[in-house]
Order: structure tokens, then C-alpha cells, then sequence
């Protein structure tokens, strides 16, 4: 066993098929499905699949992020005259776009931002009905709900680019549009207009703790597999099991790290690093435009950022240049 389990192999516990833990209060729909096993499956996770339970507000949801997808998917369809072999080369580059400036808060016709009015609708509807879902499920099993609030801070980042902020800036025109590489142009242009978004703090600290989230995770997670051959898996049991693979553990982190690391101070380390990454993020995305106009220059003013030396010309804010747009 302990030659067989490494980093490249996982064994696979079988057993009869399991239908979960007693709910404290019993839902609407029952579970649904008899488990059967699957070997893929089990290469990165349980290999049990079902029951399943989805419940109404499961079911809202996926209704809703259906439509949400056949809105956009049908309108870039369009935008390639309908042309299936197009739709499939061009997708990377398709999008919906938000509606012009032109039209601020008001809702436009469907062909000049109202399908993307109508999309962003069901998608946060979609997205709003799957939190709900996390936040019961976890209280029906007597479970803490710190997914549901991680899953919050992430659709908080969702929100400020999507709603929030372009509410605050009066235009819809503000919005991300839907698509794989327009939105990525969009994030290059929404830095660039507002004087480099990295000059942000708040980006700053949001990018610190993406990186410090993933190193964080991939410390956690390479230290239990390197004592998965002491059941290291079995946390809460290692945690009282003196000389096992608890005690390797936290002996290694001390050794290494400096600092002695809990199989559950770990998990609220990550917990926070991966939480403070879109908090911070979306604070970031909702003070450019509304309070910030060049991020550069705020960064200048304060000591964030050095300030050049005028070699030819000093530097303007774009935003006072005759003619700019207010």
C-alpha cells in the first residue's frame, strides 16, 4: 500500500453504494437516482455518482442559466449569419455586447443591448438560485455555510462588473460583455483608459492573494498526499493519532515554514486568501471610474508609484485635455 499510493496513483475504496447523511429536515423532492460507480470519476474524486437531489431552487437555477446560454449562444449564431461551422471557428472571438452609451440606464431594443440585458438577467438569476441552493443544502446536512459565503464573495466580483458599478456610472455601456476574448479585451482596455489598473491597491491585494491562495492550496494539498500513506486523508481522526501522519505533518511545516500549520488553521488560511481575492478585486473594479480616474496618477500623488522625471512634456490627466470626454 505504502509503495503503491504516490503522487501519480490513487487507490479506490469500493463499497455498497451510499445514500448519504440524514438531512435534519426533510426537503420537498427526495434524492433522486440509484449510485452507481464510475473508475474516471474516482481518478479525481468519489467514484460514486448520485443520488442527486436539486430541489426547486436547483431546478431555477438551471432553467435559468439555460436560457442565459441560449441567449448568447443564439445571438453569436446569428452574428455569423447562422453558419454552424462559423459559429464553431469564430467562437472564441464571438460576443454580446453590452448596449451603447447611447442608451445609459434605459433599456434598449433586444438588437442594440437588450439580449444582453435579458442574458445578464437570467445568468445572475441562475447564479443568485445556485447560492440559495449551497447556503440550504449545507444548513439541512448541519453544516457551517462557508462555502455559501465564499461562493458570495465571487459573485460579489460578478455583481460590480456587471451591475453594480455600471449603475454607479449611469450606462449600461459599462458592463462586461459576454464572450472568451472580447471580455479579455475589455479588461486590457478598462486598465489602459483608467491609467493602468495595476497601479490599483486593491488589485494589488487582490492579485497577493490569488497567488497566495494557490500557493497555499498546493502546500495543503502536496503535504496530504505526502502523508496519505500514514491515512493522512483522514484528517480529523490523524488529528488525535499521535506519531502519525498529523505530527509529520505539522513537524514538516515547522521545519520548512517556521510555523506550526493545523489540519484546520491550513483550511482557514485558504479559506480567507481565496475569499479576500474577488472581495478585494471587486473593491478595486468599483472605485475605477467612480472615485479614481487614473490610477497612475493616484498612485503618483500618493507614493504608490514613483513619478517619472519630465524629460519632454509633464504629464496630463487625459481626463483634462480639451475635448476629452466628460
Amino acid at each position: 500500500m505504502a509503495e503503491y499510493q504516490n503522487i501519480f496513483t490513487t487507490v479506490q475504496v469500493r463499497g455498497p453504494g451510499y445514500m448519504g447523511a440524514e438531512a435534519k429536515r426533510g426537503g420537498l423532492w427526495p434524492r433522486q437516482g440509484q449510485p452507481f460507480f464510475n473508475y474516471l470519476a474516482g481518478l479525481i474524486g468519489d467514484p460514486q455518482i448520485g443520488p442527486i437531489y436539486l430541489g426547486w431552487t436547483g431546478m431555477a437555477s438551471l432553467i435559468c442559466g439555460f436560457v442565459a446560454i441560449e441567449i448568447i449562444g443564439l445571438n453569436m449564431l446569428a452574428s455569423v449569419n447562422w453558419d454552424p461551422v462559423q459559429f464553431i471557428r469564430q467562437l472564441p472571438w464571438l460576443a454580446l455586447e453590452p448596449p451603447s452609451a447611447a442608451y445609459g440606464l434605459s433599456i434598449p431594443p433586444l438588437n442594440e443591448g437588450g439580449w444582453w440585458l435579458m442574458a445578464g438577467f437570467f445568468l445572475t438569476a441562475s447564479i443568485l438560485l445556485w447560492w440559495m441552493r449551497v447556503y440550504r443544502r449545507a444548513r439541512q446536512l448541519g453544516m457551517g455555510t462557508h462555502i455559501a459565503w465564499a461562493f458570495a464573495s465571487a459573485i460579489w466580483l460578478y455583481l460590480v462588473l456587471g451591475f453594480i458599478r455600471p449603475v454607479a456610472m449611469g450606462s449600461w455601456s459599462e458592463a462586461v460583455p459576454f464572450g472568451i476574448f472580447p471580455h479579455l479585451d475589455w479588461t486590457a482596455a478598462f486598465s489602459l483608459r483608467y491609467g493602468n489598473l495595476f497601479y490599483n491597491p486593491f488589485h494589488m491585494l487582490s492579485i497577493a492573494f490569488l497567488y497566495g491562495s494557490a500557493v497555499l492550496f498546493a502546500m495543503h494539498g502536496a503535504t496530504i498526499l505526502a502523508v496519505g500513506r500514514y491515512g493522512g486523508e483522514r484528517e480529523v481522526e490523524q488529528s488525535v493519532d499521535r506519531g502519525t501522519a498529523a505530527e509529520r505533518a505539522a513537524l514538516f511545516w515547522r521545519w520548512t515554514m517556521g510555523f506550526n500549520a493545523t489540519f484546520e488553521s491550513i483550511h482557514r488560511w485558504a479559506w480567507w486568501f481565496a475569499v479576500l481575492t474577488t472581495l478585494t478585486g471587486g473593491i478595486g473594479i468599483l472605485l475605477t471610474g467612480t472615485v479614481v480616474d487614473n490610477w497612475f496618477l493616484w498612485s503618483s500623488k500618493h507614493g504608490v508609484a514613483p513619478s517619472y522625471p519630465h524629460l519632454t512634456a509633464p504629464v496630463i490627466d487625459p481626463a483634462l485635455v480639451q475635448g476629452a470626454p466628460q
